[in-house]
């Protein structure tokens, strides 16, 4: 489920070259995800390797995460056996 939603969130992130020739990538919505990278590939990476940071950071801290096309990652605490 975590791969699907990494995708869906790629999919809106919007990008732009940058006067230095380098690439700029955020996903709106994702405060604090954005990359910079070489080329647009190289950007893309880097955003995919932030996002997934964030949201593991989202999960430990118990904070909300935007859904995404339909996709929603809820953190559940389950009581020990």
């Amino acid at each position: 489920m975590i791969v699907e939603y990494c995708k869906k969130a790629i999919e809106t992130a919007i990008y732009k070259q940058l006067s230095d020739g380098t690439w700029f990538g955020e996903i709106p919505g994702f405060q604090g995800v954005w990359a910079n990278g070489q080329s647009i590939d190289k950007c893309r990476e880097e955003l995919m390797e932030v996002l997934e940071e964030w949201l593991f950071l989202k999960l430990k801290d118990g904070n909300l995460i935007p859904e995404i096309d339909g996709l929603q990652i809820e953190f559940r605490q389950f009581a020990a056996a």
